[in-house]
């Protein structure tokens, strides 16, 4: 059971703002922006709930007068349907209690088996969490492309920016399954594609990951794809290997050198910090005793185009039969009941109880 405490937020909110009070506390622009951040994330949340709960008043009285005014029905149906849309706003924010949950993720799609069709695949998902991340008001950036040989894409890294990005974005991690009449085969046979997404925090430059120079590999190449004369003729594309780990990450997105090691440097030290949350989950769930299933989030969801047309998640069992609304980025439905499923499995956040 996912439970909300406005007293609580209240409280939290009240400290934020003996800290943004003191002396010096500009001093400091990226503690104070980080302070900032979270006094109008909270104050948002229970402003939503004063809101809901005055509203939710409302649409009471309104049932209570549909009884001797039936004419009233499709304005008390309108209303129920507005506060169930907010209720799940306001639920979906006691979700997320992690250090980086509220804050940007980057979103790194690779081609998987499946040659071609793979490459577009990646290129179809990137497209879907664009739409995605516009529906939900989020900004986007794309961080590095590496373009397929023949169509498509081989990978990409998108930074997405908005409230809890790092937290819902989670949701997606995993291989995604596309089934269709493949556009590249003269023969217009069905082929099976898959596509890896990895979810990363964002972090900020000043965060402090141990990284030694000595476990770093730096290769400088040619950026491929169009990109004018500058990009095609210069050794300006970067890519970063972190020995210890096998961590690769490579940034040609920029036009400089310089540029793409600084961006490609805070694309690994975000893999790293990755890494480092998934052990200590890894690590909480053994002292809990909790079985790990090692298949669990590799397929995590299916989309068939042919010969029928169904989005399923493994995970959660949800279908939907409008592939093109999801494939447009209608995605909240599915990440939604992953996130109150793993939130229902590893009990409610300690931060919202």
């Amino acid at each position: 059971m996912i439970t909300f405490d406005p007293a609580r937020l209240q409280e939290r909110i009240e400290e934020l703002d003996r800290l943004i009070g003191e002396p010096g506390f500009w001093d400091d622009q990226q503690r104070a922006v980080k302070v900032s951040a979270e006094r109008s994330r909270n104050a948002r949340k229970v402003e939503l709930y004063e809101s809901l709960s005055a509203d939710v008043a409302d649409a009471s009285d309104l049932v209570v007068m549909l009884a001797d005014a039936p004419e009233l029905l499709d304005e008390v149906t309108t209303t129920v349907t507005g506060l169930g849309s907010r209720i799940d706003e306001l639920e979906e924010g006691a979700l997320f209690a992690g250090e980086y949950d509220a804050g940007p993720a980057v979103v790194t799609i690779s081609a998987g088996a499946g040659g071609t069709d793979a490459m577009d695949w990646t290129e179809m998902m990137l497209r879907m969490y664009l739409r995605w991340a516009e529906r939900r008001g989020f900004s986007t950036r794309l961080l590095e492309t590496s373009p397929g040989e023949e169509a498509g894409i081989k990978s990409v890294a998108l930074l997405v920016e908005g409230e809890n990005a790092y937290g819902i974005l989670g949701a997606e991690k995993g291989v995604h399954r596309l089934v269709r009449l493949s556009p590249f085969d003269s023969a217009h046979r069905r082929h099976t594609a898959f596509a890896r997404v990895d979810v990363t925090p964002w972090v900020d430059e000043d965060v402090d990951v141990e990284i030694d120079d000595g476990d770093l590999r730096i290769d400088t190449y040619r950026a491929s794809g169009a990109g004018g004369q500058h990009v095609n003729k210069t050794d300006s594309a970067v890519r970063i290997t972190h020995l210890p780990t096998g961590i690769v990450v490579q940034c040609q997105n920029e036009r400089s050198q310089t540029s793409n090691k600084q961006t490609a440097m805070r694309v690994l030290k975000s893999r790293l910090v990755e890494l480092e949350l998934k052990n200590r989950a890894e690590e909480m769930a053994q002292e809990r005793g909790i079985s790990q299933d090692n298949s669990f989030g590799s397929q995590i969801r299916s989309y068939v185009l042919h010969p029928y047309t169904m989005v399923n998640d493994h995970r959660t069992n949800r279908k939907d039969g409008n592939i093109q609304a999801v494939l447009d980025g209608d995605l909240d439905l599915f990440i939604r009941d992953f996130l109150l499923r793993r939130t229902a499995a590893d009990g409610d956040p300690v931060v919202e109880s």
